[in-house]
């Protein structure tokens, strides 16, 4: 076992070394390819080394390009590149799955990461596009059904927390980043794209049905459904936006709050 250890470190080090594959080895000094690697018939055991280490970077692209497509399309191919292979350097894949190599993109582009123009709109597009994919992956959690609101005497609501289903997300940005990604999923040219001009967004991002859905919030809207989230009661999260500058009308409070639960934002109610 300990040598297979030896054997993987050397390994990951070698196909994980941005240089040449003379480099890689060079900097892995625990082993030599012909200590480790056979020779084929036509390559060498270095050669061989090197189709791992060259397929390496792509790899990283071709996951983090399915997460960020959006962000891909904006920045273009080449510097999209550019992006992985400084990111990947700064944050390499520790997991077994390539679903969480993205995860800690938004906040290496808002840092200035990859020396990409607009760093704060790169990062807002990069973090509505992990919220869509997060949510995606999501454990699935049934929601609240009519049945079980209906159960809840009108009387107690007022005391009522409010569990969310695990595939929901609420963000707060700065750029209206969710019209990049619908102008790019529609028909058409380049010349519809937005520009993207700063405007504060927020949004609700879920799935329901196997299908992913986000809108866009009012202001008063996003902060009492982030009052829900964070578990305050009903009436707490209520008086709360009642007691807001330019509170809305409690008939739209409450119709806010009867769309979240027929989306099937909920999957509990509880007392404390």
């Amino acid at each position: 076992m300990t040598d297979l250890a030896r054997l993987q470190e050397w390994m990951q080090a070698v196909v994980t070394h941005p240089g040449e594959i003379g480099e890689a080895l060079s900097a892995a000094p625990a082993l030599r390819a012909e200590q480790a690697i056979r020779p084929s018939p036509t390559l060498s055991p270095a050669e061989r080394l090197a189709i791992y280490q060259g397929m390496y970077p792509l790899r990283m692209e071709e996951a983090l390009r399915s997460d960020y497509p959006g962000l891909a399309h904006l920045v273009g191919d080449d510097a999209f590149a550019a992006l992985v292979r400084a990111y990947v350097a700064a944050w390499p894949s520790r997991s077994y799955t390539l679903n969480r190599l993205g995860d800690h993109l938004p906040e290496f582009l808002r840092s200035g990461g990859g020396g990409l123009r607009r760093p704060d709109l790169l990062a807002d597009l990069a973090t509505l596009e992990r919220a869509v994919s997060e949510v995606f992956d999501a454990e699935e959690t049934p929601s609240l059904t009519e049945a079980e609101i209906a159960a809840v005497a009108p009387e107690a609501w007022a005391e009522a927390v409010l569990e969310p289903i695990a595939a929901l997300r609420l963000l707060e940005l700065r750029y209206p980043v969710g019209l990049w990604l619908d102008a790019i999923r529609a028909e058409g040219d380049e010349h519809r794209h937005p520009k993207l001009s700063r405007r504060d967004s927020r949004l609700v991002v879920y799935r329901r049905n196997y299908a992913v859905y986000r809108e866009e919030l009012e202001k008063p809207a996003h902060a009492l459904l982030a009052d829900l989230l964070a578990g305050r009661t009903l009436a707490e999260a209520l008086e709360a936006a009642l007691g807001r500058p330019r509170a809305p009308q409690p008939e739209r409070l409450t119709g806010w709050f009867r769309q979240w639960a027929s989306a099937g934002l909920f999957r509990a109610v509880r007392f404390p």
